[in-house]
């Protein structure tokens, strides 16, 4: 019997051993076999390629500022396990994590005895949030971000009030398929019988197979650019302003913390998808709350400004699309910046197309590693880099603790590549902070 916190995050992350296992049946036998908990969970699905953590961000938002009491599911996390599964904002407790994991094991423990076999980490985490949200501590909301692809994501045993495909770009191609109508296909797996969409999908390869897929389950669309629209976009010191026009309403002036064009988007998705919260399922959702709560929206690890002095900025970006909006975002703020990248991906990324990206911006690049199964080596990074100042170093930690005594007022440090390397980054400047 699991008893200890730290006993259950190393059994929930013991089961990494059993890789990824796409399907359905191992997740709807643990429904079935805790009473269907999945059914009493009112949700926002939210997939797509990138954006999606920032649009639960701003959906949450947005929904606490009307008073509603907001779950919300996401990966990975930045700091702490219990981030995955969240209350307005606030990781569940150590003991709620204990709790769920004693209901959990027994059924993988059985589950793993019959021809199904053993449920992977994601599918356990998947259950112990539904199984909370359901059984424990019921929500007015829960926002359910997707784990990878779609169709066969552990989260897919959801019926959703509303769908979200934020974009469709290259990522996990292995998995995925090759081209954008493969992984628009394995997206579109989330659209569900006359559950409305809503989506920043604007590639028309991408595009054609959703609006299919929405058209043959009568899921009434609202997409970008042409059911819902941003206008007025303004930079500014504090991040970005803009207006948000819906079939339904106008919202003008609205502001966001997080920089970057992409991230107006995101913040776009969200309010539309508050809208249909409001028009279709009564909830209680005045202009106000619109403003105040993408105000309010932060998401961290995404074009994260650390450090005032020196200027130092992590971002999660992990695939190319990611890499591009980081690069336009850094050309917007800070033009006049020299810029000093440190990367790290995993291997299986679109590596050389990110790599050339960067490349283009920064006036140096040191490549590195980090600890984690799937990291790329150092020296295969720089291999694939063209820069004239770029450099290898197998000491990230001690690379940004030289880096930060010797950058001037003019300099930037950009530490990118991976979510998973990020959040190390970003528990160490923290800690170096605290002292």
């Amino acid at each position: 019997m699991i008893r200890t916190y730290e006993e259950a995050v190393a059994w929930i992350h013991g089961r990494l051993r059993l890789g990824m296992k796409p399907g359905l049946k191992r997740m709807e036998w643990m429904m079935e076999k805790l009473g269907h908990p999945e059914r009493r969970v009112r949700a926002v699905h939210i997939g797509g390629t990138n954006g999606k953590g920032s649009t639960v961000a701003y959906l949450r938002s947005i929904l606490q500022a009307a008073g509603y009491s907001v779950g919300t599911f996401t990966s990975p996390y930045i700091e702490q396990f219990n981030e995955r599964i969240s209350v307005n904002g606030e990781p569940i407790r150590d003991e709620e994590i204990v709790e769920l994991v004693q209901v959990i094991q027994p059924l993988a423990d059985e589950l793993e005895r019959t021809e199904l076999g053993g449920p992977t980490e994601f599918e356990v985490i998947t259950a112990m949030m539904l199984y909370y949200f359901g059984k424990k501590q019921i929500q007015d909301i829960v926002l359910i971000e997707v784990g990878l692809g779609g169709r066969l994501d552990s989260t897919n045993v959801i019926y959703p009030l509303v769908s979200v495909i934020t974009n469709v770009s290259y990522d996990h191609m292995n998995i995925l398929g090759d081209t954008l109508g493969q992984i628009a296909a394995e997206k579109a797996g989330i659209i569900k019988s006359g559950v409305p969409l809503v989506t920043a999908v604007q590639e028309p390869e991408a595009w054609e197979v959703i609006a299919k897929t929405a058209a043959e389950r009568k899921a009434k669309t609202y997409r970008l650019g042409v059911d819902f629209a941003v206008s007025d976009q303004q930079t500014t010191a504090e991040g970005e302003q803009f207006s948000v026009t819906t079939p339904f309403a106008a919202y003008h002036d609205l502001r966001i913390q997080m920089p970057g064009v992409h991230q107006i988007e995101n913040a776009a998705t969200a309010v539309m998808a508050a809208e249909l919260l409001r028009l279709s399922y009564s909830f209680l959702i005045e202009p106000e709350h619109i403003h105040d709560g993408l105000a309010m929206a932060a998401w961290p690890g995404r074009f994260e400004r650390v450090s005032d002095d020196p200027l130092v900025i992590i971002d999660g970006a992990h695939n190319e699309a990611g890499i591009r909006s980081l690069v336009e975002t850094v050309r917007a703020h800070y033009p006049d910046k020299r810029v000093h990248v440190l990367f790290a991906a995993l291997a299986d990324k679109p590596l050389e197309r990110m790599i050339q990206r960067l490349d283009e911006l920064a006036d140096t690049i040191t490549f590195t590693t980090f600890d984690f199964p799937r990291a790329a080596a150092a020296e295969q990074l720089a291999d694939l880099s063209s820069h004239l100042q770029k450099a290898v170093t197998g000491d990230w930690i001690g690379w940004i603790d030289g880096k930060k005594d010797r950058i001037g007022r003019d300099e930037l440090l950009l530490m990118t590549g991976s979510l998973y390397f990020i959040s190390e980054v970003r528990k160490r400047l923290k800690n170096n902070a605290k002292r």
